[in-house]
This record gives structure tokens, sequence and C-alpha cells, in this order.
């Protein structure tokens, strides 16, 4: 046995080998060693062979935390009947399963769809292609850059990406820097265009990919050809259920990079806050999986054409006023399970009778879903609605042949209904009269042998027996024969027993058999609808999401926003969707935002810590991602002229892993925003320059501003916040640059958040109080509020110590107004006499001695 282990081992290569015995997948050697605590079970040994277990029944879950660890999996199955067998059992690789293949249930994230990425170059244009193995969706597309391919993969997210092997090392370095993707690195040829070209039309089973629109599309060809090839080597399966590609374009959406995605906290929370801390977590009321996956890919591409968000937003409008439909409608919803990736385990061969019952089910509800829908005039509820479809005699064969509530297994019968067949009727009835037999048998040789104990028993090695207690043993009847001695009983059979259990479980066996037969002959039945339940599945899940969209506009009270292509941004008590949801202990202040590409173009926000800047400008960028979304959004009114990109530079985390310290990441993501940033951009800024000295941190933030203002290809609407004071003094400067602050009161030595973002700068930091709130030591605000009153009143002393004077016991600790920088005294009498100096009348020596005496009446002062 070992010895076909080994051989199997040198298949499988560097994926874990799962090798069939029995009712377990046993795992040997370094594959145990690796398996055994990823998947948290006990590590033994055979001889000195390390090995672990799982019962087969239980794979799934076994699978999942492999691929979640990035690992590959190749099952090794018996592919006979052991009681048929003359030897060693014939066992073969069924399945490779990677983290970008995978299509079991117990595996994939209902919510979340589960990409196979592909990426190709050639010369300086690039080729992605992905595809979701459990639904059958599949595209391709070629961004215009390498920042374009980042952004896209960073929205993707897919699970593994396929490479050339022979990628040169600055762009392969690129691609291991994105998180949570396994790169997978394959032989060149697997992207040659010619192969791919013939391994596409193959699948779809066409003359030409013209009528798909990739012709000419070199490089993704090359990848989605190498995606086929690699799910047909590793699935070794049917992939019926791919039967066409889409090509897109990634300009079609807004873009966001990963910083952005993460510091919006749209998909994923923060430091492992809970999912109602994200906008998604705030929007999801759908009631089924596919409207959930459907609802994540729009917040991921919201979209930049007005005409197609305006289209979604009235679908919303119209379902929020018709409650009825929206009510009804829902309820049908949840009656409608996952069948878009059941379809895509049914065309894989890895279905059993209850997928197949739950399609049943499910295309059952269809036709009432339609009927609850049937009044509304909207497009694109119209357009969802005409792709519902339910096909009739599929349903009605789905009735007919399946039993109300199928078995998972598919090799043990008890799936087709009676009625459906006659001969696995005659077999069921000839198995069933067996079974009386055998109790009337029982009965029989009760009296006949006077042992009221008596049982006839059965198990899968001996078949049929009569058990009889030791204290029986004198009355045995003589034709019975002895076939196993217990510690308390004799278990016999006899010859009549025997020629009657070859008939019974002949029966089963045969029913058995032709149960299997007919479920697959059902099951190419559902496969060929395949398309139709796919597209079926599609509808549902946009329906779902616009429902969603409704249902939580009218339970937040949202508005729904004017869409233009206008350069305005016009928000009338605009709200943080995430927080005003999860802010139990006070009311959630709203704030206007009135920016164009002009006059209002840059906001310079000002204001102590913690008082809301962070939350008003995030809630700024959130409200405008809800809207091309087509979701109405938290404000008492919304104008929102489209966005072609969000922008953020927020917060700080050393990424040290990579080699990049905080300010590092600082700057790079800040060039980021300088080099792409447009007219249509909105950019998101919280505190630049913080990881630097005070000058150096000032300087950059105040060249950051003037470039967003100046520089005509990138004056993009801009949120700044900053605790630098000195750049409100932009306003004076720059016609574009207005100055707002968060509103705090002074109250009894404390600090009182109005949370009101208005017109104007602010000098006060308010830093102390906030420390106090915070918990430090009494003693500590005490002394740093000497220390700032004393630094604030008298500056620095030239050996840059700071010069304590005056009494720091009268003090109030943080009155004194915060020193500015670039402040200068104008009424300074030196600053008059360098203001009257000719220096063309002046020699050098002349001019080294007047400036020697300004320093020492400066000094003296």
């Amino acid at each position: 046995m070992m010895k076909q282990y080994r051989a199997m081992k040198a298949v499988a290569g560097d994926a874990i080998l799962l090798f069939r015995l029995g009712d377990f997948y046993e795992m040997f050697n370094e594959d145990a060693k690796i398996a055994a605590p990823i998947m948290e079970i006990s590590l033994t040994a055979r001889h000195t062979t390390p090995m672990c277990g799982i019962p087969h029944h239980a794979v799934d879950s076994y699978l999942a935390k492999l691929l979640k660890a990035g690992k590959k999996v190749a099952i090794c199955d018996q592919v006979e009947d052991p009681r048929q067998s003359k030897g060693i059992v014939k066992r073969e690789i069924t399945r490779i399963i990677t983290p970008g293949t995978a299509v079991e249930e117990g595996v994939l994230k209902s919510t979340a769809s589960n990409y196979l990425a592909a990426v190709n170059r050639i010369g300086r244009i690039y080729g992605l292609a992905c595809i979701e193995l459990s639904t059958g969706e599949f595209k391709v597309a070629e961004p215009g850059s390498l920042d374009e391919l980042q952004n896209e993969l960073e929205r993707l997210r897919p699970s593994e990406c396929l490479i050339p092997v022979g990628l040169d090392l600055p762009w392969k370095e690129f691609l291991f820097r994105l998180p949570e993707m396994i790169l997978t690195p394959l032989e060149d040829w697997f992207f040659d265009f010619d192969m791919s070209y013939q391994t596409l039309k193959k699948q779809f089973g066409t003359a030409t990919l013209d009528g798909f629109g990739c012709q000419g599309m070199i490089p993704g060809i090359g990848a989605a050809g190498a995606i086929i090839s690699y799910v047909n080597e590793n699935l070794r399966t049917s992939l019926s259920h791919i039967h066409s590609i889409s090509v897109y374009s990634p300009k079609e959406f807004m873009v966001m990079d990963g910083a952005s995605q993460s510091n919006l906290e749209i998909i994923e929370p923060l430091r492992g806050a809970d999912r109602a801390a994200t906008l998604l977590g705030v929007l999801d009321r759908t009631v089924t999986s596919m409207g959930s996956r459907t609802l994540r890919d729009w917040l991921l591409h919201p979209l930049l054409n007005p005409e197609e968000i305006n289209k979604r937003l009235d679908a919303v409008e119209e379902l929020t006023k018709e409650r009825g439909a929206l009510s009804s409608s829902r309820e049908l919803l949840k009656e409608v399970r996952d069948i878009g990736r059941i379809i895509g385990r049914v065309s894989c061969g890895k279905s059993n009778a209850r997928d197949l019952a739950v399609i049943r089910e499910s295309l059952i509800a269809v036709p009432r879903i339609k009927d609850s829908l049937a009044g509304l005039n909207s497009d694109l509820i119209k357009e969802d609605i005409s792709n519902l479809h339910a096909p009739p005699d599929l349903v009605s064969l789905l009735q007919d042949a399946l039993v109300d509530a199928p078995p998972l297994t598919i090799k043990d019968g008890g799936m087709i209904r009676s009625g459906y067949n006659s001969d696995l009727d005659e077999l069921h009835s000839l198995a069933r009269e067996g079974k009386n037999w055998i109790s009337r048998f029982q009965e029989e040789e009760i009296i006949r042998s006077g042992i009221k104990s008596l049982k006839v028993r059965y198990n899968k090695i001996f078949g049929y027996f009569i058990e009889v207690t030791r204290a029986n043993l004198s009355l045995v009847p003589e034709n019975y024969i002895r076939k196993q001695t217990l510690a308390n009983a004799e278990r016999y059979i006899t010859e009549e027993l025997k020629n009657y259990e070859n008939k019974v479980l002949g029966a089963q066996e045969k029913a058995s058999a032709l149960e299997y037969k007919l479920f697959e002959e059902i099951r190419d039945r559902v496969r060929d609808e395949a398309h139709l339940i796919q597209s079926c599945a599609r509808a549902v899940g946009a329906i779902d999401a616009l429902e969603s969209l409704a249902v939580a506009a009218l339970s937040h009270k949202y508005v729904k926003p004017k869409i233009d292509s206008s350069d305005r941004l016009e928000l009338i008590n605009g709200r943080h969707p995430v927080i005003e949801r999860i802010l139990l202990e006070e009311r959630f202040v709203g704030n206007d935002t009135i920016m164009d590409g002009d006059e209002n173009q840059i906001f310079i926000i000002t204001g102590p810590n913690m008082a809301g800047k962070s939350t008003y400008i995030r809630q700024v960028a959130l409200i405008v991602l809800m809207a091309q979304i087509g979701s109405f959004v938290p404000a008492d009114s919304a104008r929102i002229g489209v966005v072609d990109r969000i922008f953020t530079r927020v917060g700080a985390s050393d990424e040290l892993a990579r080699g990049q310290s905080t300010f590092m990441v600082e700057m790079v993501e800040t060039a980021n925003i300088l080099h792409h940033a447009t007219s249509r951009s909105l950019v998101v800024l919280d505190e630049i320059g913080r990881g630097t000295s005070t000058f150096d941190g000032i300087s950059i933030a105040w060249a950051v501003a003037e470039y967003l203002h100046n520089h005509q290809p990138s004056k993009a609407r801009t949120l700044f916040a900053t605790h630098y004071h000195e750049l409100t003094e932009l306003e004076q400067i720059l016609p574009g640059v207005k100055n707002y602050n968060v509103v705090v009161r002074e109250w009894n030595d404390e600090v009182v958040f109005l949370r009101k973002v208005i017109r104007g700068g602010t000098d006060k930091s308010y830093g102390i109080q906030v420390a106090r709130l915070a918990g430090l030591p009494r003693s500590i605000i005490d002394r740093a509020g000497v220390i700032l009153a004393n630094l604030e009143e008298e500056s620095i002393s030239a050996d840059g110590k700071p010069k304590f004077v005056g009494d720091d016991k009268t003090r109030k600790p943080g009155s004194a107004r915060q020193l500015y920088l670039f402040e200068t005294d104008s009424s300074h009498p030196v600053l008059s006499e360098l203001r009257n100096i000719n220096l063309d009348h002046l020699t050098p020596f002349e001019a080294m001695q007047r400036l020697k005496m300004m320093k020492e009446r400066v000094m003296d002062s």
C-alpha cells in the first residue's frame, strides 16, 4: 500500500496528498507534519512514519483550513469497490484543489467571490483574467499601467494568481507585495497566445473569439487561456458552465486603491473590529448569498457613468415607494438558495441529490418573485425580471424524480421518488418483501427452537445471521451453522437464510446502482440548463442588492442624491453612515459640504484631536462612494458631480516587513495621489508630515496643498485635516483654499466637542485636555501645561532648550495661544531697518558690519 502511496505522492508533487483508506483520508511523512497543525489534529506515527487522518465525510472543513493556509491539496480516492478488489484497491488522484480552484460548499465563504486570477505581460501591455469557478463568472481586461493592474487586483482580491515563471524580477516582486494572494508560477507556454486561443475556442465551442469582444487582446487572451489550462489540469472534470468570457475595462469604474479601501473600512474593518463597523455591514440587508456577493462587488466597483448610476437610483427609489412589492418579494427571495454556486458544482460533477432538490425549490419560487415585482416600472428592475428564468420542464422533472428530502450520499439510494421508474419500483418492492420475509423467519425460528431471545441481525461483514445467547445454546437446532463466537453469544446461519439474503441484498444493490444511474441522468439534464440558471442567479443577486439598498435607505432615513458630470459636491447635513449606526452615547451631528473645482476646491480643516475632523472627511468620501454605487445617502440633500478616484492618506502604520518606515509609507501614498489625481478626483488627507520634524512636516504639507491647487491636471477636490495651523494662511494666498474648523467650547477648564464644522481656522489644539481625557496622570498633565505655557510665551532659546520663566503656579494650563512657526513681528525695528537698506550702495564689508550690528540688537532684545 505504501508503494502505491509513494507513486501517488510523486504525481501530487508539492500538494498535500489526502490518501483515501476506508472511511478516512490519511496523510504521511512531511505532508502529515505540515497538515496536522494547520488542521488542528493529532500527529501520530506508525513505526517510524509520521501520519494523521481525517474522516472522509468531514473533508470540506479540513480542506478549508489547508487552502486558507495557502496549501495545494491532492485528493486520492478509491476508484473501485474494495469488496470486488483482488489485491490493493485501485486509487487515483481525482482532483488537485488550490485556493483559487475550490468549488466545495464547505470551503467557500458564501458572501464573497473566490477569484482565480492570471496576469500576463507582453512589452508594456498587461493582461488580466479572472474566473469564479463556483459561479462560472469569467472576465478579461488589459489594464493600461502597472498602477491600474495593482488597483484592479486589490479590488478583485483573488485568492490565487497565476504568473509566467519567466516574469522579470521587479514585476514579480510587485505582485508578491499584494496581500492574501497566493502566487502560482506556471511555465511560460501556459500563456502562449496561439495555444490559449485554441484552448478558449475549445472551451466555448466556437470557431472564433471575436464574438466575445476580445479580438486583438494578446496578453489578455494569454492570461485567460492559462486559467482554463490550469483548471483543467487540476480539477480533471467538466467545466461546461464556463461557456463565455466578458471583456471589461477598469476605467469603467471609480478607482480606489487598497489603502483607500482599508482606510474607509468599506469591506473589512480596521484593527479587528466587527463587520458591522464597515460600509458593507451597514448596507448589506440582503437575504441571499448571491445578493450579498453582488452588493460587495458594487461597493468595490462604483460606477462612473451618471446614466447608469441614475438607473440604479431610480430602481432603489421605486422600491422605497412600493413597500408592498418590496416586502413580498423579499420574503420570496428567502426561498432562493445559492443556485449560482450550486449549478457550478453540478457542472463540475461535485453535486448530490440534495443540491438538485435545492435548485428545484429555488426555481419554484422564481415565477412568484416575478409576479411580486410585475407592477414596477424602473428600467433596471424590468431588465432583471426578464432574466429570471425557471425552465418549466426542468422543474417538473425535478419534482417528479426526486424525493422531498434526498440524502447527502448518492451511492446508497433513497434519492428517487416512487413512481418515477418502474424497474426501480420493482427492485424496491423485492427488497421490502425480503425484509418482511426476514421478520417472519425470525418469528418462526423462535417458535421452532423455543429460544425467545433469538434475533436475526445484519452487518456488512457477515450479512444476515442468527444470534443466540449462551444460556440457550442447548436449544440450538441441528441445521444451524456456527459462524462466529462472542463472549456472551454465538452467531449462526442456515442455508435458507443465506439463499434469501442473496435475493434481498441483490435487490438492494441493484436498486442503489439504478438510482445512481438515474441521478446522473437528472444531473446531466440540470447541467444542460446551466446557462439559464446562471442568468437567473445573477438576476436574483441584482434584485436582492437593489432591495438591500432600499431597505437601508428606509431604515436609516437616507435621501436620493442628484448625480451629474459637474465638479460640484454639495452635501447638506451629511452624516457618517457607519458611525451614526454604532454611536450609542450621543446624537450624530450632521455637517454641510459645498465644494467645487474653483473657489471651494481645498478645505483646510483644523481642530483638536477627538473633535471629529477624521470622521468628517471620511464621511464625505463614503457618501460619494455610496452615491456612485446607486445608493441613497445619509444627508438632508446631496448633489454629487461624478468622482473618478477617491484617494485617502489616512493614519500611519509602519510596514517594517517591507523595510518602509511610517514616514516613507506616508510619502509613497502622497506621491501616488499627486501623480494620479485629476480634476474629477476626491482627495482625503488626514495629516501629512507628522512622521518627520515639525518644520519638514509643515513644509511638505504646505507644498502638497499648493501643488493640488496650482497643478492643473491635479486640481482635485481636497479635504485636508491637519494640526499644522500654519496651513490656514494658505487661504490668504490661494483663491481655491478655504479654512474650516471643528467647533469646541471650553467650560470649567473642560473641553466640550460640538462636532460642528464651520468656516474659519483655529489656533488651538487642546492636546493637553485630550491627554487628560485619555487618563494620563494628573502630575504629567499639570507639568505639560506649565511647559506649554512657557514655550508659547518665551519660544525657544538659541541652544534649543526651553526658557522657563514666570510663575508656573499662577498660569492657567493651555491658556496661551499656540505659536505660529511662520509668524513674524512686523513692528520690530530691525525689520524696518532691513526694509530701508539699499544693498547696491553697500560694500561687502559694510554689509557684514550692518548684519553683525542687527544680530546684536536682536540678541539684546
